[in-house]
């Protein structure tokens, strides 16, 4: 008589997967990219766009000069509010730049 195996959950078997791959936690940073504008509100997201997540960087685009001298001041207070539960797969660096599209 063979044995019959319970079903595994496809979220148990793609944080497996992810583990078995090495990617898990680059894969849970990347999520800050949908998460940007919860985290940061309604008037830091307005002139902004979360754009990449490198290692463990977040590059995010900024419309203007003066909006990137006050975000890279409180880029501290950012990365925390970014990195909250976040566990091993923290963010390390914020990297602001200038938005081309002007």
């Amino acid at each position: 008589m063979t044995r019959r195996r319970s079903p595994t959950k496809v979220g148990a078997f793609l944080e497996r997967f992810l583990d078995d791959q090495g990617v898990r936690e680059q894969v849970e940073r990347v999520s800050v990219l949908e998460e940007w504008a919860d985290k940061v509100g309604p008037r830091i997201a307005e002139v902004t766009r979360a754009r990449s997540v490198a290692d463990s960087t977040l590059f995010v685009e900024v419309r203007s000069s003066a909006w990137l001298m006050e975000l890279n001041m409180m880029k501290g207070r950012i990365l925390a509010r970014l990195n909250e539960g976040r566990g091993e797969a923290s963010l390390e660096k914020l990297v602001f730049v200038l938005s081309q599209d002007g």
